[in-house]
């Protein structure tokens, strides 16, 4: 971290998280934020679902809800980017105070509930978008949808033409009952509807899943077999926990969604075991708790494909991802591996 971003990020820290989200966003769009530029390697290129990526690290949903930073983003070292989630309607999300730093513990707690500008606005900006960049969206539905599936199906189609992949999203916590559609039988229907709709496109693109950390052993092996029978392309290992353990926060006990240092064992816990239900038979992306090359490299080694990064940057800042990057390709040379590809899976039996 240089020291112009140690300042800035000392800066955001005394004011309110959601607005200092906000001038995050707005400093990236000036250009008044220092960006690493591509970091790649013979080692860390890699392809997952077909995408051709310059490194297997990417930036998660839910930092450029509306698509507003494509651009500068594009240029801050990232492998990838998933935008959104995004709704056909413009909806506000749930009444602030909603999103809290949780600093002893170096995790955040949200309860956002799909805020964002709807697909009309955010398809416009995507249709602006970098060509050099791989960028995916997370697809939502709105809060008050009759048919969640229907609405996971208008975002792709209003969107799909200017995506590299997109996301269906079940496992947010901050929407009543979406998470009731990772069950067997929800989550086979609303697949097939996606996927349905995808194959119809002028230019079919990837589908990938996101799940959640909280499943069951049960639930896991459940969204495992549709998984592989739907098939998606890839499932993302995983969204927000609502566990609480051993957190020491004032902020402990607020609703939503946590991320960040806390969920890492989870959530690499969880990754380790759909890699071993899936047998490597679909691309896994590794999200929870990552601040670190080493972190990043124990999800790779735990089965994932590719990892995503998001809480961590509130408090190491946007340059983590170049850091990240160049850390992990220094480890897989420590270890003998020549691409991220061979390095796939070599420690998911230290999970289980």
């Amino acid at each position: 971290m240089n020291p112009l971003e140690s300042l800035g990020l000392g800066v955001m820290h005394r004011i309110d998280p959601e607005r200092a989200h906000r001038l995050a966003l707005l400093a990236l769009r000036t250009g008044a934020v220092p960006l690493s530029g591509l970091v790649t390697s013979p080692r860390l290129r890699t392809q997952v679902a077909g995408l051709s990526l310059a490194n297997p690290v990417g930036l998660a949903a839910g930092f450029d809800k509306n698509a507003e930073a494509l651009s500068p983003l594009s240029r801050a070292a990232f492998g990838f980017l998933e935008v959104g989630a995004v709704t056909p309607r413009p909806q506000p999300g749930n009444p602030k105070p909603r999103l809290f730093r949780l600093t002893e513990d170096n995790a955040v707690i949200n309860r956002f509930g799909f805020n964002n500008e709807g697909m009309e606005a955010v398809g416009a900006r995507l249709a602006q978008r970098p060509r050099d960049a791989v960028i995916g969206l997370n697809l939502g539905a709105n809060k008050d949808s009759e048919d969640r599936p229907g609405d996971f199906v208008k975002v792709l189609e209003h969107c799909a033409a200017h995506l590299d992949f997109a996301t269906v999203n079940v496992s947010s916590p901050n929407t009543e009952k979406l998470r009731d559609l990772q069950g067997k039988a929800a989550l086979s229907a609303l697949l097939a509807r996606v996927l349905e709709a995808r194959d119809a496109l002028p230019r079919p693109i990837p589908i990938f899943l996101k799940i959640a950390p909280d499943l069951s052993t049960e639930e896991l092996a459940d969204v495992a077999e549709v998984a592989l029978s739907a098939p998606v392309d890839a499932v993302i290992a995983t969204n927000t926990t609502l566990r609480r353990d051993g957190l020491l926060s004032r902020h402990k006990d607020q609703a939503g969604g946590l991320s960040g240092a806390p969920l890492f064992d989870l959530s690499t816990r969880q990754l380790a075991r759909l890699a071993q239900l899936t047998e490597g038979r679909v691309p896994l992306i590794g999200v929870g708790g990552i601040s670190s090359a080493g972190e990043a490299y124990a999800k790779i080694r735990a089965g994932a494909s590719a990892v995503q990064l998001y809480s961590a940057l509130a408090y190491r800042g946007l340059s983590l991802a170049g850091d990240i990057a160049r850390g992990l390709d220094r480890l897989l040379e420590q270890d003998g591996f020549a691409t991220v590809a061979e390095a796939v899976g070599t420690g998911i039996e230290d999970w289980l």
